[in-house]
């Protein structure tokens, strides 16, 4: 058997690019949203889930097995909840399923595809900024939402922009295609009259 702590994590150190553009994506972790994700959950999950230790690699540990983040969405959603098991794991598959299914059900409460992370992000710790995203998109959407589920500050997160349908009638439809918009312009009254294009060729 593996030695413990063996396993896809252990990586040596990035050099040249590789490095920058790690440094780059850890660049864009902030720590003052931690608090205040960490704060969110803590209060949303119940005190059961604990709280992490401060930095990035607290945080990361917290949430890596995605207990934390399973009994999350469980919280926000009314009804049927969409992970019926919540166990941790000391087998990376089973953290990483776990992971899977919390995504799956972030994404039909309606976080969109480009603010979910990826498994890799949160379980090899490879851009928790993109966690960060997440999180933050999920509490603006139970912000948005208001079905009595959100546990936290209604200040922490923003709430999303509502879709603003309108409906016309067939008519009103007609009557917009015969409008010419003003940043066509209008031809009305031009001519060449009056155009010089200077003296004819002469052939000889």
């Amino acid at each position: 058997m593996a030695a413990q702590g063996a396993g896809m994590a252990n990586k040596g150190p990035s050099y040249g690019m590789s490095r920058q553009v790690q440094d780059k994506i850890a660049s864009k972790y902030d720590p003052e949203l931690e608090q205040i994700l960490v704060e969110w959950l803590s209060r949303q999950c119940g005190s059961g889930v604990g709280k992490p230790e401060a930095g990035k690699i607290g945080f990361q540990a917290w949430l890596k097995d995605g207990c934390v983040l399973s009994e999350l969405i469980n919280s926000l959603v009314t009804g049927d909840k969409p992970i019926k098991k919540i166990g941790s794991s000391p087998m990376a598959f089973k953290q990483m399923e776990q992971i899977s299914q919390f995504l799956t059900a972030a994404e039909k409460y309606g976080v969109i595809k480009t603010d979910m992370f990826q498994t890799v992000d949160l379980w090899e710790g490879k851009d928790l900024a993109a966690v960060q995203r997440t999180l933050s998109a999920l509490g603006s959407l139970a912000v948005t939402k208001d079905e009595g589920t959100y546990r936290g500050d209604a200040s922490w997160f923003f709430k999303k922009a509502q879709e603003n349908r309108r409906d016309f009638s067939d008519d009103q439809m007609k009557a917009g295609k015969n409008v010419i918009g003003l940043q066509m312009g209008s031809n009305k009254g031009a001519s060449q009259q009056g155009m010089s294009y200077g003296s004819s060729r002469q052939i000889l």
